[in-house]
């Protein structure tokens, strides 16, 4: 009967909704079912939230697809138009990108995440093809959107790249696991040491007995005080009794009126009180550890074993049947038994490709065929190749002819993610548009599709293994009916894989530890100090504002000078989204290295500790002060560069940093660093570089405080990308102020006038002002601060003993920066434009003549 009753609550709850089932009276033996029911509900409310989170960033991304299209497919003469579609494009897959992340992270249903997943990485993928095109377009590596954003009527926060949070959660275990390895390697070798234990000063035991004995003084105290006012207890010990005996009252009372509640279905019992809405939706949330992933697992078990044993028989004997049926026709029509496909072909898969025996043979005769046109293809291209290179200087001439193609103007650049976008959207409005699944509390997997994709793999599995009786079949059939034998054009086979095997192998990518583990190198590398632990830090740790003046200085003839939020966008584009994503890595514009340049103090070292964070990456040090000492020699140099490639490809994504990189590149060495040999990596850091491929998720960060004193084209020609990090403005000032004072546990009155700290404060790096507010908030000053609250002029004057960015100095690195590849293409962009403006103002100005 308990069940029953049970059930029909259920349904009846689910009739008349969440709002009214509290209302109505409920027996206490449904109390525990009363909570499952308000939990689900919650948990179909914030489902839904996101649900319809997910539905409007698919509509946003149809109608952007849809506009791109239109737009990008024809060519646009004014460049300055071409930017604005573009940067409005980027802004609007911005927006698409945050919700699609926050709706990944928050829906429970793994068949969801996946597909969301998917459409997520083209999307990373296609901001990071636009962005390359504003560069390309713009010879600039930061744009200012400020115009577009008003027009928008979007805020700056909004152009904020989110960090995907399964970058980390997916691999979390894996991560967990290498840091507590580290740890223990680093701790053995005392690489890295525990925290001390403080030694105690001769006060330190005074205080301690001083403070025991203050509840033996109070003791005393009190004997002697009830001694000499006795008449006075028994009037003071009614005063308690009634205090005390009220207050046991109204606790009472209070009881009674939660236990009616309760009764009466209005109020939740006290064990869900303590959990909050937030929590439990936390709890479910983090479920691919948890509870709400067993349950889909034990499904697809089950599902997959109760498919295997339905249709292992029935399957395997019709498929047996129909390729048995094919060989039969194949002989009858081409007087032979047709070779078996290999595994790479699709094995039987192409036997039954919607073709007839005969077209399948003719299809592996094509096959053949076009391989040999291939090799005779590469080899004309070769010729005409040689005839180009012949063929330059005549060409000069003739210079005049390729005109008219410039002059079509810019034209979008081929994507590889608008396929998987268009994919994932199309798999959405077929599958999961009108699906609607409110009345599944749990929302963590779909049966259906799960049984879908488990049948497709247990046909797979029966399909393995008739193809190999099946090969084995046509053999004996062959040997039986023809007389032939298998394996006469292996010889051929073995000639081509050789030929191609003759190509040359740089010496990195050569196995010179073919006997050694990945642990091995792994716990040698950090034994060296090679392999480092990345100090957790996060993105969103670099504080700073938007350059709101982004736009309007370059109309006054200023160049702007880039901003914190600006620093942070370029890291996660250039650095942290590639890494967290190997679709994204293969496919989007690669990146191996990235320079961050910039005076002393401006964050270059936490941004490359936050690049790890942000993507679970290892972290090798390869500065020229580390590795002074270590692998001497040009072999012991090679096998440590082979060592380092080695294992940052296996336990990808990693991180290879080189500070004060200037040093390996500079035109002469140093006095007194000659026995550091710091020019050691100079030649060998270019075939590092090469070996790296699309599919290795590593990055080389080199950080500089001196870019100048390097020779400027090999610099450039490892350093893809440059990021000059200035000091801060204004607005990143005040942030970074208000942040760090109450970091370090100080408190924000109105005798600290933050915007004077920060006005002050101009030509002072991030590093200058940690530093004066960790002089000023001492233990002692943080005890005082309830008396004496923080005042401006105490921060004022711990920073004056801060060394400042002077004028010169900026000059310098904006003179640097301006030698550059990216630089000198910019200078040559604005003189361009200087003469256009002035050729169009010419001949306004003979039209008014004549006129």
């Amino acid at each position: 009967m308990a069940d029953l009753s049970s059930r029909k609550y259920l349904e009846e709850t689910l009739r008349t909704g969440p709002s009214m089932h509290f209302l109505v009276p409920r027996p206490k033996s449904q109390l525990p079912l009363l909570c499952s029911v308000t939990i689900g509900l919650i948990s179909v409310v914030v489902n839904v939230t996101y649900n319809k989170m997910w539905r409007d960033a698919m509509e946003d991304l149809d109608i952007q697809l849809r506009r791109e299209r239109e737009e990008f497919l024809q060519p646009q003469e004014d460049h300055m138009k071409a930017f604005e579609m573009l940067a409005t494009s980027y802004i609007k897959y911005m927006r698409i990108f945050r919700n699609l992340e926050m709706a990944h992270d928050q829906l429970v249903n793994q068949q969801k995440q996946k597909v969301i997943q998917q459409v997520l990485d083209g999307v990373i993928g296609r901001i990071l093809e636009i962005k390359k095109e504003m560069v390309e377009l713009d010879n600039l590596e930061f744009h200012y959107m400020d115009n577009i954003l008003v027009d928008l009527q979007l805020l700056p926060e909004d152009l904020e790249v989110p960090i995907p949070r399964y970058f980390v959660k997916e691999n979390l275990e894996v991560l967990q696991q290498r840091e507590r390895i580290l740890d223990e390697i680093l701790l053995n070798t005392g690489l890295q040491t525990q925290k001390p234990v403080e030694a105690t000063t001769v006060e330190e035991p005074i205080e301690i007995t001083q403070v025991a004995e203050q509840p033996f003084m109070k003791l005393t105290y009190f004997q002697e005080r009830r001694e000499t006012d006795l008449p006075h207890l028994n009037n003071a010990a009614t005063c308690i009794q009634k205090v005390w005996r009220g207050y046991i009252q109204r606790k009472k009372t209070e009881k009674m009126r939660e236990e009616e509640m309760i009764f009466l279905g209005m109020s939740p019992p006290p064990h869900l009180k303590a959990t909050s809405i937030s929590q439990i939706h936390a709890e479910q949330v983090s479920a691919p550890q948890g509870k709400v992933q067993e349950r889909p697992k034990e499904d697809i078990k089950d599902m997959k074993d109760k498919l295997r044993e339905m249709e292992r028989l029935n399957a395997k004997e019709t498929l047996q049947d129909q390729i048995g049926q094919c060989f039969i026709e194949c002989r009858h029509i081409i007087g032979k038994f047709p070779d078996y496909p290999n595994e790479k072909a699709g094995g039987s898969m192409a036997l039954f490709s919607e073709k007839t025996p005969k077209q399948v043979a003719e299809e592996l005769a094509a096959q053949k065929e076009m391989a040999l046109q291939k090799k005779a293809q590469e080899g004309k291209k070769e010729k005409e190749e040689k005839e180009k290179m012949k063929g330059k200087s005549p060409q000069k001439a003739g210079k005049k002819g390729s005109l008219p193609e410039e002059e079509e103007g810019w034209r979008m650049a081929p994507s590889n993610f608008l396929s998987i976008m268009e994919e994932g959207n199309s798999q959405y409005k077929a599958f999961w548009q009108n699906r609607d699944k409110k009345w599944d509390f749990l929302q963590d997997h779909d049966p259906e599709l799960i049984k879908e994709e488990k049948q497709e793999d247990v046909e797979e599995e029966i399909r393995v293994q008739v193809d190999e009786l099946m090969q084995q079949k046509l053999e004996n059939l062959k040997l039986a009916v023809d007389g032939e034998k298998s394996g006469k054009q292996k010889k051929g086979r073995k000639s081509e894989k050789s030929r191609q095997g003759r190509k040359k192998i740089s010496e990195l990518e050569q196995d010179l530890t073919p006997d050694r583990t990945i642990d091995s190198l792994y716990k040698e590398l950090a034994e060296e100090g090679l392999l480092i632990k990345a100090k957790t830090v996060n993105i969103c740790d670099y504080i700073g504002d938007y350059s709101y003046l982004g736009s309007t200085l370059p109309h006054l003839g200023k160049e702007p000078m880039p901003s914190a939020t600006d620093v942070r966008q370029l890291i996660a584009l250039y650095g942290i989204l590639p890494l967290g994503s190997q679709i994204v890595h293969e496919k989007a514009p690669l990146v191996k290295a990235l320079l961050l340049a910039g005076p002393t103090g401006v964050g270059k070292k936490m941004l490359v500790h936050a690049i790890c964070t942000e993507t679970g990456a290892n972290l090798f040090n390869l500065s020229a002060s580390n590795i002074v000492g270590k692998y001497p020699g040009k072999t012991g140099l090679q096998m440590m560069l082979h060592m380092v490639l080695k294992v940052a490809k296996q336990l990808q994504p990693s991180v290879v940093w080189i500070g004060d990189t200037e040093k390996i590149f500079s035109k002469a060495v140093p006095k007194g660093e000659e026995e550091m040999n710091p020019k050691r990596l100079e030649k060998i850091l270019p075939e590092f570089l090469k070996a790296l491929k699309a599919q290795d998720r590593v990055l080389i960060v080199g950080t500089t405080n001196r870019p100048f004193d390097a020779n400027l084209k090999p610099f450039c020609k490892i350093y893809q990308k440059i990021i000059v990090i200035p000091r801060p403005d204004y607005g990143s000032r005040y942030a970074l102020w208000k942040h760090i004072i109450v970091q370090n546990g100080g408190v924000i009155t109105k005798l600290l006038k933050i915007s004077i700290l920060a006005y002050v404060s101009d030509g002072f790096t991030q590093g200058s002002i940690v530093q004066a507010v960790q002089d000023v908030l001492s233990e002692l000053r943080l005890l005082q601060m309830t008396r004496q609250p923080l005042r401006t002029d105490e921060f004022v004057t711990s920073l004056g003993r801060q060394e400042p960015v002077y004028q010169e100095e900026e000059e310098t690195f904006k003179a640097w920066y301006a030698k550059t590849p990216l630089g000198v293409a910019r200078i040559k962009a604005l003189a361009g434009s200087e003469k256009a403006g002035r050729a169009k103002a010419k001949e306004g100005n003979k039209g008014k003549m004549k006129k």
